[in-house]
């Protein structure tokens, strides 16, 4: 096996078994007696992190676009 596709590989099951874990601890937000939230709370975390597997995938499939995007709740 080549040098660069270890890496890839031993960075990869870092990487999403991290992402896996944080991902987890955003879910633990829906707990209802820890915390309080509207559905357009949900809604801004589930499109945020829906554009960024869209990112994502767009990345692999060499369709790249360099957008630093940053979540925060839009204020009305």
């Amino acid at each position: 096996m080549s040098e660069k596709l270890e890496k890839f590989e031993r960075l990869a099951e870092k990487r999403v078994t991290e992402a896996i874990k944080k991902i987890r601890l955003i879910s633990n937000l829906s707990n209802r007696n820890n915390y309080d939230y509207s559905e357009k709370h949900v809604k801004q975390i589930i499109d945020s992190l829906e554009i960024e597997i869209k990112y994502l995938k767009s990345r692999f499939s060499k369709e790249n676009t360099n957008e630093d995007i940053q979540f925060s709740f839009k204020k009305d």
